[in-house]
Parts: structure tokens; C-alpha cells; sequence
């Protein structure tokens, strides 16, 4: 049986494996074996999904696996990834499921998994669990089969969770903003959140059906959420994902941010206050050079992961660092919250505007960027790209052009069949002829 498990728990397109019910179940079946293993009386999961129409299958085959194993299941609907965490551990559960694929088309799905203490697994936890899935799992005697429940009041709780992050006493009157909820999983959170602090919300992407999630709209489509604070003269615009785990912001002008400067700009924040822990971000290979330099010009460092907000937790939790994130968006913040939160995210971004009384665009403006070059190239399932000699070489003469005034990476995505081709260099002309050779290589290599 191929791996399973990606950088972000098992992803693919609904009905074609892995993500089929039949393979649901089985995943269902021997995580609840796993942790039905640690002696405890009790045996709870929670499990949350997205507005995907295949989130209806999933959510009962998942149930079926986990019940069969002696779990009782608390079905949350539709909320936000970092909810799942929040509830997995405030509910006393012993596994949190997320059902969602994120920034993904509505045609994909996923299967994301937290543990106890409301983190997402490790790697060795998700080999064992994959181990159980090829070799199956007995199920519970009769007697012991476990229970299904809905919860109607979870994205409540999430929301008093949220909102109890903001400033104490600090409103948001008169504060004009755009939210883009991306047709997803906070289309109610989001927008109750920032009315109930005060905000003029004008919410785009709360609409879902199925089959519109992500499409043309949320955080990897900020382009009309952009128009829309331009054409009604709002503060700042809000884009979340299909999960709400991550989020790009724009400023008054229409300018789309990024995770960088937002990350650079609670970094600074954070360190004048004496809050940042380790003197340290984490954040991942691909946040850009001008963030690593903006940090060392404070004293500051930056920890760099793997791409993957699971990375950046790990070791986030390693070294005992409150603040990391990625340039797509994810934002943690560990004193809140166990995983990527774009709505708690945004809340931190408008009470800074608060608080500094300046406009988003002086905010989103911390640092001049190092010109970045990202391409794509999609490759077929069994070819190995990264692999061919020609490849390789193309790889090694990139290296040696960029070495000293940039930096090259290379990788292939753990969520898509995609190799990620991506650059930095002060010479951008220079940079996009170096990035055109790789890819041109890889593409000769997949054809």
C-alpha cells in the first residue's frame, strides 16, 4: 500500500484512493484502535469537517470505523480546523478529526488528526496508525461498540475561545472591514466573531453549497475581496481558507499581505513587549530572506522547518517558541491556540491597527521584500522527477549560480502532485532565468 500520510494528515480527490469511504473507514477503524490502546475508561473523539458535499461521506465512515473500535463519536459539523483542536482538549477527547482539504478545490478532501492535547500527530504516531490500516484491526465485542453524538453548540464555544484572545475592553467601532470566509467552514464564526467586537463586516464567501468552496474566493484568491475594500472604502480585508487555519490580509488600498509581514510585525510587537519566547519566529523554507533579515536587524532570529504548519509546531514546541507561522498564512500562536487559527490571526492584525491607530498598510509593511520567484510543475502519479539525473544536474548549476546573493529550493508538495521550484535573489531577472532552467529540466522529466 503507497504512504498515506502527507505533510498534513491524507489528502486527495473524494472517491479515488486513498480518499474513498471504504479507506475512511479503515482509517477510522485503526486510529481508534490506537488510541483505545492507552488503558483509559473513557474513549472520545470529536470530529469536524468543512462545507465540502463529500464531508457528508466521510463524516459516516469515519464514524462507522471509530465506533466499530469502541469510540464514541461527538459530531461538531461544520467548523474551523483550529476549533477541532480547542474541542478535542477542552472536551476531554482522545482524538480530534478534521475533515477538510483545506485550500484545496471542492473536489479534493482530507482527513487531519489531533491528539489529546489538541496538536496534530507526529510522524511516528501517523506510521503506527498507516501500520494498522495495512494490516487491519479487530473490531470491539458487540457490547462495546461506541456511540455517536451531535454537538450543535461547538462553533459557540470556538468563538468565545477566539474572541477571549482579543484585548480586553477594546472594540472595533467604526472599523470597516472585509471578510472573505471562502464559502468554508468559518462562513458562521468569522463574521459573528468581528460583529460581536463592533466591526462594520461586509462578508464575502458565505454561501456554501457543496461545491464552491475555495472557488475563486478565500485566501488563495484574494483578488475580489481586494476589490471589494476598495469599491466600499473598508479598513482592511480578511481572507480565510476553506478550514479557517490560515489568512491573508489586504490593506486599504487593495494591497494583498502575506504571512511574512504580518509574522514580522507581531515578532516586533511581541519583542518590545517582552512576550516573544526564545527571541525567536519559526517559520518555514519558504518565508523570504527579507523577513530573516528584518528579524536580525532586532536582535531576533528566525528558526526555520519544513514546509507544513505541523513543522513549525513541532518545533515551535521543541524549543519552547509562542509565535511561528508560514508564509501561505498559517499563523500560531501557542499562548491561544494548538494549531493555525486565521481568524484569531485576524483579530490580532485589527487590534494592532487598534492600538497603533495606523492604517493596514503601514502594518503590512515591515520589511522590504527579496524578490521571489515560485513555479509549478505537475507531474503523474509513479514519476520521480526529483529523481533524474538531468534533474539533479540542472539543481546543482542553479545552486552554484544563486550561491552568495540567494538561495534555491526545491521540493515536492506534500499535498499536491506538484515539485515547487522556487528562488530568491536580489537580481530578479537574473532569479527567473536560474528558476526557468529547473523547470524546464523537471518538465523534460515528466513529459
Amino acid at each position: 500500500m503507497s504512504k498515506l500520510f502527507g505533510t498534513d494528515g491524507v489528502r486527495g480527490t473524494a472517491n479515488i484512493h486513498p480518499m474513498t469511504p471504504e479507506m475512511a473507514l479503515r482509517i477510522g477503524a485503526a486510529v481508534g484502535r490506537y488510541f483505545r490502546n492507552d488503558g483509559s475508561s473513557v474513549h472520545r473523539v470529536v470530529i469536524g469537517k468543512d462545507t465540502r458535499l463529500s464531508g457528508y461521506m466521510f463524516e459516516n465512515a469515519l464514524t462507522a470505523g471509530l465506533t466499530s473500535t469502541g469510540m464514541n463519536v461527538l459530531l461538531l459539523g461544520p467548523v474551523p480546523t483550529p476549533a477541532v483542536g480547542l474541542l478535542t482538549r477542552s472536551m476531554r477527547a482522545d482524538l480530534g478529526v478534521m475533515i477538510s482539504a483545506s485550500h484545496n478545490p471542492a473536489h479534493d478532501n482530507g482527513i487531519k488528526f489531533f491528539g489529546p492535547d489538541g496538536f496534530k500527530l507526529s510522524d511516528s504516531v501517523e506510521a503506527e496508525i498507516e501500520a494498522l490500516v495495512a494490516s487491519g484491526v479487530d473490531p470491539a465485542p458487540a457490547a462495546e461498540i461506541g456511540r455517536a453524538k451531535r454537538i450543535d453548540d461547538g462553533r459557540y464555544r470556538y468563538v468565545e475561545r477566539v474572541k477571549s484572545t482579543f484585548p480586553r475592553r477594546m472594540r472595533l467601532d467604526g472599523l470597516k472591514v472585509v471578510l472573505d470566509c471562502a464559502n468554508g467552514a468559518a462562513h458562521r464564526v468569522a463574521p459573528d466573531a468581528l460583529w460581536e467586537l463592533g466591526a462594520d463586516v461586509i462578508p464575502m464567501g458565505i454561501a456554501p453549497n457543496g461545491n464552491n468552496i475555495n472557488e475563486g474566493c478565500g485566501s488563495t484568491h484574494p483578488q475580489s475581496a481586494a476589490e471589494m475594500v476598495v469599491a466600499h472604502g473598508a479598513d482592511v480585508g480578511i481572507c480565510l481558507d476553506g478550514d479557517a487555519d490560515r489568512v491573508i490580509l489586504i490593506d486599504e488600498n487593495g494591497k494583498v499581505g502575506d504571512g511574512d509581514q504580518f509574522m514580522a510585525l507581531m515578532a516586533a510587537r511581541w519583542a518590545e513587549e517582552d512576550r516573544l519566547k526564545g527571541g525567536a519566529l519559526v517559520a518555514t523554507v519558504m518565508s523570504n530572506l527579507g523577513l530573516e533579515n528584518f528579524l536580525n536587524g532586532r536582535g531576533l532570529r528566525l528558526e526555520r522547518t519544513n514546509v507544513g504548519d505541523r513543522y513549525v509546531v513541532e518545533r515551535m514546541r521543541q524549543g519552547g517558541f509562542n509565535l511561528g507561522g508560514e508564509q501561505s498564512g498559517h499563523i500560531v500562536m501557542t499562548d491561544h491556540a494548538t494549531t493555525g487559527d486565521g481568524l484569531m490571526a485576524g483579530l490580532q492584525f485589527l487590534a494592532e491597527m487598534v492600538r497603533a491607530q495606523k492604517p493596514a498598510s503601514t502594518l503590512l509593511n515591515q520589511f522590504e521584500k527579496v524578490p521571489q520567484l515560485l513555479k509549478n510543475v505537475r507531474f503523474d502519479a509513479g514519476q520521480l522527477p526529483l529523481e533524474d539525473a538531468q534533474v539533479l544536474a540542472a539543481i546543482k548549476q542553479a545552486e552554484a549560480d544563486l550561491s552568495g546573493g540567494g538561495r534555491l529550493l526545491i521540493r515536492k508538495s506534500g499535498t499536491e502532485p506538484l515539485v515547487r521550484v522556487m528562488a530568491e535573489h536580489e537580481d530578479a531577472s537574473f532569479m527567473e532565468q536560474v528558476v526557468d532552467s529547473v523547470v524546464a529540466a523537471v518538465e523534460q522529466a515528466v513529459k
